[in-house]
């Protein structure tokens, strides 16, 4: 369960990149103008030789990092998520997705919560413009210890990754020695539950939780999933927990339409389950500038909504 200890995810990336840099005499780091932002200067201190600054050419990053990649590489590329992915579309598709590339993709900064920045800076298509492309896994770690962890597996694991964390600061979630055990495409169950499941990734796997904890103080079971690979989808869990449960909550600081709530209601649909269900998210619109809780509220994206649409479904 949650500690309410704050630790920036963004951090852990920087950090788990120093050691691994250690691990792996060919591992490589790419940014665009914003290590300070990213925490990739931590690994440009200790590796400078082995750090690349493209500048504000996001494209070119990409496409350097796939040639590295085609002469043994570990390349991590990191910017902000509305860059890493929007702005370099084509560039991901042919050089990484379609060749095949073991290039990993580390974004930060994304969702709604980035705040006062924003429609500009507030990805919230990222998750569904890299789920679509073939050969490329998509993650989102709840917080930092879970962060540091993703980024291990991620570099000893092949192929084309893209994973997004938020700007802020994150409730830690998880112990380091619980996730030794930690496998890309296995959900977690953090909070078992038997009346509903709440399946959660990212930033709203915190919100989920506080949100079982006001359920349980009205008679209600939660079951908390952080469904942190979001592709390849633990398929078996979300059906496990549609049979367990009587209604499904999605809950993702992204658009609802092609991340994490499409994947779970298109497994639903394909396997005939008929249960009471509903997508938190960005509902077809674009958020706006404002202080990232006023914003959170707005978007309904916060435990009392949670709670408020669980309630709903069990009726």
């Amino acid at each position: 369960m949650s500690t309410k200890v704050m630790i920036n995810p963004r951090n852990a990336y920087g950090e788990t990149l120093v050691a691994l840099g250690k691990k792996y005499p060919n591992l490589v780091v790419l940014d665009a103008d914003l290590s300070k932002s990213t925490k990739t200067i931590m690994f440009a201190k200790a590796y400078p030789e082995r750090f690349f600054e493209m500048g504000i050419a996001e494209a070119n990053m990409i496409s350097t990092a796939a040639g590295l990649a085609s002469c043994g590489k570990i390349p991590f590329v990191s910017t902000f998520a509305v860059f890493a992915t929007g702005r370099v579309y084509d560039q991901i598709r042919m050089d990484i997705a379609y060749s095949k590339a073991n290039v990993k993709i580390f974004a930060t900064h994304g969702g709604i919560s980035v705040g006062k920045d924003g429609a500009s800076h507030q990805m919230i298509e990222d998750i569904a413009l890299m789920r679509v492309l073939p050969n490329m896994t998509v993650l989102a770690p709840s917080d930092a210890p879970q962060t540091g962890r993703i980024v291990e597996l991620m570099a000893a694991t092949m192929g084309g990754m893209y994973a997004r964390v938020g700007r802020a600061n994150a409730p830690v979630i998880y112990d380091k020695k619980d996730l030794r055990s930690l496998k890309l495409g296995k959900g977690i169950v953090v909070n078992d539950g038997s009346d509903v499941t709440v399946i959660a990734c990212g930033t709203m796997v915190e919100p989920a939780l506080e949100a079982a904890r006001m359920l349980k103080a009205k008679g209600v079971s939660a079951r908390v999933v952080d469904m942190h690979t979001i592709k390849p989808l633990d398929t078996n869990l979300v059906l496990q927990s549609a049979r367990d449960t009587h209604a499904i909550i999605t809950a993702e600081e992204h658009s609802i339409i092609g991340g994490l709530g499409s994947a779970v209601a298109e497994v639903l649909a394909e396997n005939r389950i008929a249960l009471p269900f509903v997508r938190m998210g960005l509902k077809d619109q674009f958020s706006e500038s404002g202080d990232p809780s006023d914003l959170l509220e707005k978007y309904k994206l916060n435990a009392k909504h949670i709670v408020n649409n669980l309630l709903q479904l069990l009726k």
